[in-house]
């Protein structure tokens, strides 16, 4: 069908022309479906971003206040397959941490792990009573180091898990409580910038599969 019949089709004809694709999760959280989308073309669906819950994966309830963000980068067949965009801390449960009387500390840092992946992470502590600027300001720079260091030892899957799971806030919380006594400590967000050129992808001769839509690498869309 040309360009000119595909405009001269009503709405309701174009939707009947859409197929269904299943979303599939980054292989980090075993690739299981987690929703499904339709286009009419499937070279649309590249970019397009679907956010789940912790609770979504796993079914544990109390993890429901973990948002995910998924981004399709590869279309095969009649499945979308995802790469980890980034994750966030419901608002409502970082109010609930947030009370009179203590300081909250927020650090953001731009990090790059082992494998080349580049992200924005931010960390926040909540401190059991009110602390001194001072201490705010050492309480961050451990978060900032021990962020750095881990998303260097790690790759981007590694880095993901201990971020989602909570293993990157336990280390932040024995070191910092050293400053000031701590109440509780978060990796509030984190968002994915920076998606590395496998090396020799430019140099080798690609034959596309029948039915596959890949994303350029060098970008996260």
């Amino acid at each position: 069908m040309s360009k000119a019949q595909k405009f001269r089709l009503t709405g309701r004809e174009r939707w009947r022309m859409k197929k269904w694709y299943t979303v599939l999760a980054p292989p980090v959280f075993g690739e299981v479906p987690v929703a499904t989308t339709p286009a009419d073309e499937p070279w649309k669906l590249l970019g397009r971003v679907v956010e789940v819950t912790l609770y979504d994966l796993t079914g544990d309830i109390t993890q429901v206040h973990v948002h995910l963000y998924f981004q399709v980068w590869k279309v095969e067949q009649e499945y979308a397959y995802t790469r980890f965009k980034g994750h966030e801390l419901a608002r409502d449960y970082i109010r609930s941490l947030t009370r009179r009387k203590s300081s909250k500390v927020t650090a953001i840092v731009n990090v790059e792990t082992k494998d080349g992946y580049k992200l924005r992470i931010t960390g926040m502590t909540w401190t059991t009573y009110r602390c001194k600027t001072s201490q705010k300001r050492a309480i961050r720079k451990v978060m900032i180091d021990l962020i750095t260091k881990t998303a260097s030892e790690k790759t981007l899957d590694e880095l993901i898990q201990a971020m989602i799971f909570g293993d990157l806030a336990q280390t932040i919380f024995a070191e910092a409580k050293k400053i000031y006594p701590l109440r509780k400590v978060e990796i509030y967000k984190s968002k994915l910038l920076y998606v590395p050129t496998p090396e020799g992808h430019k140099k080798a001769v690609i034959v596309p599969r029948p039915g596959l839509v890949e994303a350029p690498y060098g970008t996260t869309l």
